[in-house]
């Protein structure tokens, strides 16, 4: 076998340095006249002494962190910070969440609106946020985005005029110019509403690091950030000493980048658009030949990625060119060799665009396309682990905060606690300990609000804050009203099923939801103020058996119209968590927390595969959320009561979607059901604790819920009430 070309690194560097040092001052001062502010400039400077002030008198301040026009993820968090306590998260809103198009890039209108009627209700409003910070520093990304399209001239001139990456691109960069005047005049703020532009990677290395477990040990944490992109480059690697971080490396490279490698092809092979692509292909890749030593691609397929000295990812450009045609002409003929040609844009498929789900017809999965997908799954791995590798090495800490968009393949997340284990430690560090990793429950850019408020609170001198729990805080919980009214409707068939504000009403609720499940239901929960983050955590998630092995197929098949190849996740107490799968050493920092959010898989034990088949993947895998009942009463007391009907205290959980993001409102719940033929029900909980059922009425109902309903009334003991 002829070994590969490599060729690393720019063609024209010197030029691309040049075009970036330009651009960033130049558009410092621009933007700075637009109303948009660098992070260390006088106005931030102004900004962060007036709230270190307020705090040291002990009044209370608000911040919001907004992600922007001109990149994806549009959306805001809003933060509560005192001296005493630091801040508190009161909203993370996704703008996707409100207007049904997922990843958008809009204006987070509705996102501000449900901010500000959560400000009202506390007795506040817009104008009583002392800051808004971006989750961009735009200056700098501007100036990212230049560097890029010279740095292979000619041929990567055309970056200028098509996406570079995910929805960034100089055309959406221009609605950015206008955020601050558009922002002051809607809240009547005067004529421009000041910004602050924070580093991105530096809001995703905070966030995470102070949500974690490890934010108050007094030893080192290593902080990796693995993402598609940020503002000036892909891979940022820190270090946390005494609760102080500080970066350590940065590629400065928008290319050389783990998040760009599995986009592409995971788009281009697996036929999904960016975005869509990458948690499809990561579930493909268990179908496919995970052993180096012989799947057919891996050995071939690795010559991309050249992993060079400290820890370093470099794009082969003798194979690759997204580095100049990223959407048209990904690849170079060597590449064309390996995989095949392309997908063409026009060929891949939009599954969270599709309107009329009933008329989608999947591709049929072929040994040779999973191939390929475990193969670049092993590719990335590598990647990671190389990266990680270099970083434990040069900290001398076995605590590893990872975070980014990267992080969200819980597939890779278990490879590194498996790979950095007591022996690599002994080796590596002479020490006897292993790694012990925790991801965020949002490590790609929806958290990343979050990020920015945290960190500029920290910049004005408040306290880290407390970790984090749970995710459940995007938009209002729903009002009883909200939800009769949503329910008033011809099509749609309801009643009142108790109430969950008492232990005794939770405790009935559950215990339908759980008799329903056990019959073979196929059921949603819509509780409280959604989960933010792109996975349903038991606010917004549909449940199932998971002991019946033909639930897999017919959630994918007839509830969420989506491929075969996909994986359903266990939601289980810890106690079942610990019965069926293998948990990591690793993953056991505060209580198991980094298991609560589905980021991490877990290998199941042998007897799992004959007892809880649905939530088994194709690997052996399980991507596992363990319920706590101080975070989710409802949600634990269900899975307490499946234990009594099943036999075992664990659900299938799915998020609450079909073809678009999670469900936000009541309406948009109601909308779900209708479009969704094998979903018999969803369970909608009011901030009163009121619970209804509703179910496709008229010609559509089934009679399926009033016989299960008719049944438990007279067989359950506490429902005299209901």
């Amino acid at each position: 076998m002829r070994k590969p070309d490599i060729r690393t690194g720019p063609r024209h560097p010197r030029i691309a340095a040049a075009g970036y040092e330009i651009t960033r001052r130049l558009s410092e001062r621009a933007l700075a006249g637009r109303g948009l502010h660098k992070a260390n400039g006088e106005f931030a400077q102004a900004t962060i002494a007036s709230i270190r002030e307020r705090l040291q008198r002990g009044e209370t301040v608000y911040i919001a962190g907004l992600a922007c026009p001109g990149t994806h993820n549009t959306g805001v968090a809003l933060v509560e910070v005192t001296q005493k306590d630091g801040p508190r998260l009161i909203v993370n809103n996704e703008e996707e969440r409100f207007s049904g198009n997922k990843h958008t890039n809009e204006f987070p209108q509705y996102a501000l609106d449900d901010m500000r009627k959560v400000l009202q209700r506390m007795g506040r409003d817009i104008g009583d946020i002392a800051a808004f910070v971006t989750t961009w520093d735009y200056p700098a990304l501007l100036a990212m985005l230049i560097r890029t399209s010279l740095e292979e001239a000619p041929t990567s001139i055309k970056l200028l005029r098509a996406p570079i990456a995910p929805a960034i691109n100089l055309r959406q960069m221009d609605q950015v110019r206008r955020i601050s005047r558009r922002l002051g005049k809607m809240y009547g703020l005067g004529e421009q509403l000041p910004l602050i532009c924070m580093p991105h990677h530096d809001n995703h290395a905070w966030y995470s690091f102070t949500a974690s477990p490890f934010a108050d040990l007094r030893e080192r944490v290593a902080i990796a950030v693995l993402d598609g992109t940020g503002d000036v480059g892909s891979i940022s690697l820190y270090v946390a000493d005494n609760g102080e971080m500080k970066q350590l490396y940065c590629n400065e490279s928008l290319f050389d980048s783990l998040g760009a490698f599995y986009t592409v092809i995971s788009s281009s092979q697996g036929g999904w658009t960016w975005l869509s692509s990458e948690g499809r292909y990561m579930g493909a890749a268990a179908w496919g030949d995970m052993n180096r030593a012989t799947n057919p691609y891996y050995q071939r397929l690795k010559a991309v990625l050249h992993l060079g000295p400290d820890g370093s990812v470099q794009l082969n450009r003798a194979m690759a060119n997204w580095y100049a045609d990223p959407a048209d002409n990904p690849y170079k003929q060597p590449l064309i060799d390996i995989l095949g040609p392309p997908l063409r844009p026009d060929q891949l498929w939009n599954p969270d665009a599709m309107l009329r789900v009933e008329d989608i017809n999947h591709r049929p999965d072929t040994k040779d396309r999973v191939d390929k997908a475990a193969a670049t799954q092993l590719v990335f791995e590598d990647a990671m682990i190389h990266v990680i590798d270099h970083l434990l090495r040069i900290t001398g800490t076995d605590r590893l905060v990872l975070t980014g968009g990267v992080a969200l393949n819980a597939l890779g997340n278990m490879r590194l606690l498996e790979h950095f284990d007591e022996a690599w430690f002994e080796r590596a560090q002479q020490r006897k300990t292993r790694l012990h990793m925790w991801v965020p429950p949002v490590p790609g850019d929806p958290g990343v609000p979050i990020g920015a408020a945290w960190l500029f609170a920290h910049m004005a001198g408040a306290p880290r804050g407390a970790p984090l729990s749970h995710a459940f805080y995007c938009g209002l919980p729903p009002s009883n009203a909200d939800i009769t009214a949503a329910l008033d409707a011809d099509d749609i068939a309801s009643t009142e099923i108790g109430n969950v504000a008492t232990s005794e009403g939770r405790d009935a609720v559950a215990d339908l939801m759980a008799s329903m499940v056990a019959q073979g239901g196929v059921i949603a929960i819509y509780q409280g103020a959604a989960e933010t983050g792109p996975r349903a955590l038991g606010h917004r998630s549909i449940l199932a058996n998971p002991c019946d092995p033909a639930v897999r197929e017919r959630l994918n098949e007839r509830v969420k119209y989506r491929e075969a190849i996909r994986p359903l996740a266990p939601m289980a107490t810890l106690e079942a968590a610990r019965d069926y799968f293998e948990l990591e050493d690793g993953a056991s920092d505060g209580d198991y927390n980094a298991y609560n959010y589905m980021v991490l898989t877990a290998h199941s034990k042998p007897e799992a595969r004959e007892k809880i088949p649905a939530v088994v993947h194709a690997d052996g895998t399980g991507r596992i959320q363990i319920v706590r009942e101080a975070d989710d009463p409802l949600t634990y007391a269900y899975l307490k009561a499946l234990g009594r009907h099943i036999g075992v205290e664990m659900s299938v959980n799915t998020s609450f979607n079909v073809a678009g993001p999670i469900a936000q409102t009541p309406v948009q719940a109601m909308d779900t059901l209708r479009r969704s033929k094998g979903l018999d029900a969803v369970v909608l909980v009011a901030d009163d604790g009121t619970a209804y059922a509703a179910w496709r009425g008229g010609e559509r109902d089934s009679g399926r819920f009033s016989g299960w309903y008719a049944a438990w009334k007279q067989g359950y003991p506490s429902t005299a009430a209901i």
